[in-house]
């Protein structure tokens, strides 16, 4: 029993996590692995399919891989949540739909391209 109390941030079985629960453990796994240019975007009331969108960067594909892993591994460990995830074969853009939070790693290059933060952020913003 005593191995139980030794992780702390494990969410009890069955516990209601909240998107923003979730959404602060997606940030802090991603400035642990030193993802860069992390932007949060709110899109209550703007789309049914989650509630926050994550957009960030890696340095490489092998970091943008790394990182979305232990993102998934991490999630899976503290809170039981199962995260579909594309892209990880290449490394350039990798989503993870973790159901109320939905994240995008890119290498800075695709994201430029793709600017998804200028499609999703309010006028001005991105």
């Amino acid at each position: 029993m005593a191995h139980a109390a030794d992780d702390t941030r494990r969410e009890p079985a069955g516990a209601d996590t909240t998107s923003e629960k979730l959404l602060d453990r997606i940030l802090s796994s991603l400035t642990e692995d030193k993802a860069e240019d992390i932007v949060q975007i709110d899109l209550r009331g703007k789309s049914a399919m989650a509630d926050y969108m994550v957009i960030c960067s890696g340095r490489s594909s092998r970091q943008v891989t790394s990182m979305s892993e232990k993102l998934v591994d991490r999630l899976k460990q503290e809170f039981g949540r199962a995260s579909k995830v594309e892209g990880k074969q290449t490394g350039d853009w990798v989503l993870i739909d973790t159901g109320d939070v939905i994240v995008h790693v890119f290498r800075p290059e695709v994201r430029e391209f793709y600017q998804l933060e200028k499609m999703w952020m309010p006028a001005g913003m991105a």
